[in-house]
């Protein structure tokens, strides 16, 4: 049980870690000028989403599952949590579709829209970990 859990914690950190740099790399790719900074930024954010992030995800989502079958919990704080990981998914397929806007060199958002959307994940962070925590509720 111990080992899955840790593993849960390393895939989300893992996840999270694209979470939180991904939307940075946007914000360097909407600034940047030059065709050879816009090339190298699509080839960081590819690795980065598909070398990365995805897995994490993918990895976050088995062990929690585990975790839930094997602990059953159906309090509200996790119930509460479940949505908080579902709105990260929809987050994490918005950062898959500003992917393929920049891919195409079809991006509309500014770096300021992209330091406004890092944030997002900080909050939901926090959220999560206050009621893996706390257990509220």
């Amino acid at each position: 049980m111990l080992w899955i859990k840790t593993l849960h914690i390393i895939f989300m950190v893992t996840w999270f870690a694209g979470l939180f740099y991904l939307p940075r790399l946007f914000v360097y790719h909407a600034m940047s000028k030059d065709k050879i900074s816009h090339e190298r930024f699509k080839v960081m954010e590819r690795k980065l989403f598909f070398g990365i992030m995805t897995p994490g995800a993918f990895l976050t989502i088995l062990f929690g599952g585990w975790l839930w079958g094997l602990y059953g919990v159906t309090e509200q704080w996790l119930q509460i949590k479940i949505g908080l990981v579902i709105l990260l998914l929809a987050y994490h397929y918005l950062c898959f579709k500003h992917l393929i806007d920049f891919k195409n060199n079809k991006n509309k958002h500014s770096h300021i829209y992209f330091r406004w959307f890092n944030e997002v994940p900080v909050i939901a962070l926090i959220a999560i970990i206050y009621l893996v925590e706390f257990k509220p509720a």
